[in-house]
C-alpha cells in the first residue's frame, strides 16, 4: 500500500475540505486515497489491487455507518479535484503533454476507485438488508409463536421495529387467494394503507405462512376500526364493482380478515394473534359472504367450540328432528338463521328469504312442531339459536 508523502500537497487540508463538501462525512473513509493518487500521477501507473481493496473496504464501512453513497462518492471526487491544482506535474511544468498524461492517470484512478467504492457499498448494503430481514423474521417468529423463554427480551427488541409493547396492541391477519410474501408490492401497498404518512406509527406489517399480519397499537376500539377500514379500503370488494374505482386496491383475489382483541405486552400480542387466527377459523366454519371476522363478536362461538362434545349433543338433541322434514334440515336451518338475524321480525325475515309472511309463519310452525321449541318464545329461541350456531360450527348436518 502506498505510504503517505512527507512533503508535497497539503493532503490533510484537502481531505478536510472534501469532507465538508460531502456534508461532513468522516475523512477517515478516504483511507490513503490522496497519497496514492499523488504517487499514481508521479509514476504514471494505475492503482494496484491492494489499494483498490482498501477503497472497497471503505465502501463497506460507509454503508455500515449509514453514510449515503452519494456523499461517499462526493468525498472522493471532491478530494480529487481539490488535489489536482497542487500536483507538481500540473502546477510546476509547462509541458502540456505531461499535464494531459497526469489528467488521464488521475481520472482513470478516480474511475477505478469509484467503481470499487460502489461495489463495496452495495455489497455491504445487501448484507445489511439481508441481516435486517433475518432479524425481523426472527423477531416476528419469537413474538407470534415463541415460547415463554423468549418473552424477556422482546420488549427491547420491539423498539427496533417501531413497537412499544408496553401499550395495548392488537393483531389482524389477512388470508387471500394470492399468498403474501415479505417485501412484495402487495404487502407494501397494504402497509401504506395503514401507516400512510405516519413514519413513526406504532405498527408492524409482516407476513406469516402466506398471510398478512399487522401488529398495531390499539389503545381503544377506534384504533382497531381505523386499521380495519384502511385494510378493507385497499382490498378488493366482495362483489364486482362496475363504476369508477377511485382507490387502488391490492389484487389478491378473494380474502378474509381475522381481528384479534387488544392485549398488553408481548404475551398479549401473541394472544391477539391466536384470537385473529381463531376468528378466521370460526368464520370459515360459519360460512357466508362475510369477509371480516372480529374476535370481539365471536365470544359465544368461542365458548361453544371449546366443548365440541357438549355442542354436538345440543345440536343433535335440538335439531335432529328437522332432518325428517321434506327437503331435509337445510331450508329450515336457513329460515332460523334469517329469523334470528332479523331480530325475530317476521316481515323482515320473509323479505330476506324472498317468502311471503304466511309461508314463513308456516315454516316457523313446522320447526316448533318438529323440535318442540317455539322460535317466538324467548327462552326456547335462545336454545334454538345456540343450537343453530353450533350446527354451523360443526358443519351439521353434512358432518359425520
Amino acid at each position: 500500500m502506498t505510504k503517505p508523502f512527507d512533503s508535497g500537497p497539503p493532503l490533510d487540508r484537502i481531505a478536510a475540505a472534501a469532507a465538508q463538501d460531502a456534508g461532513g462525512v468522516d475523512p477517515v473513509l478516504l483511507a490513503d486515497f490522496l497519497p496514492a493518487l499523488v504517487a499514481a500521477v508521479a509514476t504514471g501507473n494505475r492503482l494496484g489491487r491492494r489499494d483498490l481493496d482498501t477503497y472497497r473496504d471503505s465502501g463497506r464501512k460507509a454503508a455500515a455507518r449509514g453514510v449515503a453513497l452519494r456523499a461517499l462518492l462526493d468525498l472522493y471526487l471532491s478530494a480529487g479535484w481539490r488535489l489536482w491544482r497542487h500536483l507538481p506535474e500540473v502546477g510546476l511544468t509547462q509541458d502540456q503533454a505531461a499535464a494531459m498524461r497526469a489528467g488521464e492517470v488521475m481520472l482513470r484512478a478516480a474511475d477505478d476507485v469509484v467503481a470499487v467504492l460502489t461495489e463495496g457499498y452495495q455489497l455491504a448494503r445487501r448484507d445489511l438488508v439481508a441481516a435486517q430481514a433475518a432479524a425481523r423474521r426472527e423477531f416476528v417468529d419469537d413474538l407470534l409463536l415463541g415460547g415463554t423463554q423468549t418473552l424477556a427480551g422482546l420488549v427491547e427488541r420491539a423498539g427496533s421495529f417501531g413497537l412499544n409493547l408496553a401499550a395495548p396492541h392488537a393483531v389482524v391477519v389477512v388470508q387471500a387467494e394470492r399468498p403474501f410474501t415479505d417485501s412484495s408490492p402487495l404487502a407494501e401497498q397494504l402497509e401504506r394503507s395503514i401507516l400512510g404518512a405516519k413514519a413513526d406509527a406504532d405498527a408492524l406489517v409482516t407476513t406469516k405462512d402466506g398471510s398478512l399480519v399487522v401488529v398495531f397499537a390499539a389503545p381503544d376500539r377506534s384504533a382497531i376500526n381505523e386499521v380495519i377500514t384502511g385494510l378493507t379500503g385497499s382490498l378488493p370488494a366482495a362483489a364486482t364493482f362496475t363504476g369508477v374505482q377511485l382507490r387502488r386496491t391490492a389484487q389478491v383475489g378473494a380474502w378474509r380478515m381475522g381481528v384479534g382483541r387488544a392485549h398488553q405486552g408481548p404475551s398479549g400480542v401473541r394472544l391477539s394473534y391466536e384470537l385473529a387466527r381463531e376468528a378466521l377459523d370460526l368464520g370459515a366454519r360459519l360460512g357466508g359472504s362475510q369477509q371480516v371476522w372480529d374476535a370481539a363478536d365471536l365470544l359465544v362461538q368461542r365458548v361453544l367450540i371449546r366443548d365440541e362434545t357438549a355442542m354436538r349433543e345440543l345440536v343433535e338433541a335440538v335439531l335432529t328432528p328437522l332432518a325428517t322434514a321434506r327437503g331435509g334440515a337445510g331450508p329450515l336451518l336457513r329460515t332460523l338463521e334469517a329469523y334470528f338475524a332479523a331480530g325475530g321480525n317476521a316481515s323482515l325475515c320473509a323479505r330476506s328469504l324472498h317468502l311471503s309472511v304466511r309461508a314463513l309463519t308456516y315454516r316457523l310452525a313446522k320447526i316448533a312442531d318438529l323440535t318442540g321449541r317455539d322460535p317466538a318464545n324467548p327462552v326456547q329461541r335462545f336454545e334454538l339459536q345456540t343450537a343453530v350456531t353450533g350446527a354451523r360450527l360443526l358443519g351439521w348436518p353434512h358432518s359425520e
